[in-house]
């Protein structure tokens, strides 16, 4: 449904709005006939009709006549409204733990174009723009002849990495990095850049397993463990986007030294190396992980008691959090989603053992469902989001 118009707008102003929300129902639901927006968005018939042709003037939209149906009722079809993907898109990226990734995505979520390279251990994060950038240059230079020029960047980034040595390291979103990609491209869209647990939240509420869901927590599982809250449909960052490091949450005094210097946080319990430790595998890659969980799938006695008492610890701290926040979802992503499907039955044991009734009675738990593209989504939906919010005033298009 479109917001209520603020009092006293003009009609200018409503009518941006309205062109808004139309392009952002097509965006997320994808081809929608005239008729469904009217009922879906409040608006006449009319009003639809007139906006649509607008967007379609634009050239962010297409309109088509409807395909005609046996349960079609008699008269005149209505239009199909369809987003351009392949006119219109945006710049995603992505600066994982091991692997440097770039996507154009086109209007309605779309991804098309993906290419990605290997991190080497110990890359700085300024290091990753010259490989992205030529990324990009590629992709731009691939895009059909009629496609506008980029409408927006963003970039995902994890905030764990290992050095040479493979130790895991622990940073924080370089602040220089958008500057330094806007620099490298200076006819470039601009870029934002966010937490990689933040936008993979943002992907898995427009167009995952929350879709629909305005209250949710998304806990991303790499070499450390973050959190994406979301609450009242709307991202809880914190102070300059600093918020949801739960993997720093004290869940053991007397546990391990963690690398941000304190003692017993939750991801040393709950994150990859914790898992290869329980298993008597000493450090590995995400591969090594992945064979622990195969084994433990398999019946091998370590590794499934090393899988329970990760999920064990998994769902202490998620019972801690849904006391806090009492979202109703909570969402396990990257390598948290399969130590989940591995050990659900603890994670909601120790869940139940520990969370308030009024908390724990309605919260779902849940796999995440986008897998490693959820931060490109993301971050493709970080970036048309001024284009969304204005649709003929956010760029150049038209």
């Amino acid at each position: 449904m479109p917001l209520p118009a603020a009092p006293g707008a003009s009609q200018e102003e409503i009518r941006r709005q309205n062109l808004g929300a139309v392009l952002r129902f097509v965006h997320v639901h994808g081809p929608t006939s005239r008729a469904e927006l009217t009922g879906r968005l409040g608006l006449n018939r009319s009003t639809i009709g007139a906006l649509a042709a607008d967007l379609a003037a634009a050239g962010l939209v297409t309109e088509e006549a409807e395909a005609p149906t046996a349960a079609r009722r008699a008269g005149r079809p209505s239009l199909v409204v369809s987003p351009r993907s392949g006119r219109v898109y945006t710049y995603a990226l992505s600066i994982e733990a091991d692997r440097l990734r770039a996507a154009r995505v086109g209007l309605g979520g779309r991804i098309l174009d993906l290419r990605e390279i290997a991190r080497p251990p110990g890359m700085p994060m300024l290091d990753a723009v010259a490989p992205l950038t030529g990324f990009l240059r590629a992709m731009r230079d691939s895009a059909a002849p009629d496609a506008l020029p980029a409408i927006g960047g963003a970039v995902a980034v994890a905030d764990t990495s290992r050095d040479a040595e493979g130790r895991t390291r622990i940073g924080a979103t370089d602040e220089r990095l958008g500057a330094a990609l806007d620099e490298a491209l200076p006819a470039g869209p601009g870029f934002v850049t966010g937490d990689m647990a933040d936008i993979a939240a943002l992907a898995e509420h427009v167009r995952g397993v929350a879709a629909g869901i305005n209250d949710l927590i998304y806990l991303h599982g790499d070499l450390g463990i973050s959190a994406g809250i979301i609450t009242g449909g709307r991202l809880v960052a914190g102070h300059r986007g600093h918020g949801g490091k739960v993997g720093h949450m004290v869940v053991n005094p007397h546990g391990l030294r963690c690398g941000c210097g304190s003692r017993g946080c939750w991801e040393t319990e709950i994150g990859e190396n914790a898992l290869l430790r329980h298993a008597g595998r000493g450090a590995g890659d995400r591969a090594a992980v992945l064979e622990v969980l195969g084994s433990a799938a398999g019946g091998e006695p370590v590794a499934r008691a090393a899988v329970r008492q990760v999920a064990d610890w998994l769902g202490f701290g998620v019972a801690n959090l849904v006391n806090v926040v009492n979202p109703d979802l909570v969402v396990f992503g990257g390598s948290l989603r399969e130590v989940y499907a591995a050990g659900a039955g603890e994670v909601r044991r120790r869940l139940d053992a520990m969370a308030l009734p009024a908390s724990r009675e309605h919260v779902q738990l849940r796999a995440a469902t986008l897998g490693r593209d959820a931060a490109l989504i993301g971050a493709a939906e970080l970036a048309f989001e001024q284009l969304l919010a204005d649709p003929l005033g956010a760029g150049d298009a038209g």
